[in-house]
């Protein structure tokens, strides 16, 4: 059945020297993947750029829910992310959130209140012009709610560490061992209250930054079993050392 739907590009893969699948993850239909055809020729390079991460689409496609690669008669350009492509930095976090999107977002099935936050935050992300150095701690933090392990709010000022296997701040360290130390805790808690335009607020040092973002991941580890290994970290660590 012909179907049209709203994606947005995750994490593309090279099939052979002339296609990829494509995975994105649409309004209508969650998780989807698509087998792209003579996409390294010159006729086809706009094909190319637009299934980089998160690049938005308007997709026709013969839709069918057994299918593991769905069949694609027409893509377009929804939205061009043209500023995070421009700059080395943006486009670094692009490709890191695009790996962390395709390892959680597994379902096969439409969450359009999920699909709308990555959709406004990319489009706030392009429209940043500064202060976007923490974006990604807040997206990973904003995200969490969506997948259903966003923490309890800290409560008051002795509740010093952030218990990542609980979702909770507590007033000790728990004896499991998951837990952020003092100062990245108290960070923590600020950028899981943060909006987008607040968390640019919020003065930390490259070292502090790539830290909390362990640990972000970390949490996500805990309370997303099997989250592959991200490749892109470690130039995105670089890059805001």
């Amino acid at each position: 059945m012909l179907e049209k739907t709203k994606c947005i590009a995750l994490n593309p893969v090279r099939y052979s020297d002339s296609s990829i699948i494509a995975r994105l993850y649409s309004r209508e239909y969650g998780r989807l993947s698509l087998m792209v055809k003579g996409i390294n020729s010159r006729k086809k390079n706009k094909r190319n750029i637009m299934f980089q991460p998160l690049f938005i689409l308007d997709l026709e496609i013969y839709y069918k829910a057994s299918r593991e690669l769905q069949i694609m008669k027409e893509a377009t350009i929804s939205f061009t992310p043209y500023n995070i492509y421009s700059d080395v930095k943006k486009s670094c976090v692009a490709i890191f959130l695009g790996e962390v999107l395709t390892s959680i977002l597994k379902e096969e099935s439409p969450n359009i209140e999920l699909f709308d936050f990555i959709e406004k935050s990319i489009k706030y992300y392009d429209q940043s012009s500064d202060g976007f150095a923490n974006f990604h701690l807040a997206f990973l933090a904003g995200l969490s709610s969506f997948m259903g392990f966003e923490p309890c709010k800290k409560l008051n000022d002795n509740q010093i560490f952030f218990d990542m296997k609980n979702g909770c701040f507590s007033e000790m360290p728990p004896v499991h061992g998951y837990y952020s130390n003092i100062e990245n805790s108290a960070i923590l808690a600020r950028i899981f209250a943060s909006s987008f335009d607040n968390v640019k607020n919020i003065a930390i040092t490259g070292k502090q930054r790539n830290e909390i973002l362990d640990n972000l991941l970390s949490y996500y580890n805990l309370h997303l079993p099997g989250l592959t290994s991200i490749k892109s970290l470690e130039v995105l660590q670089e890059i805001f050392r």
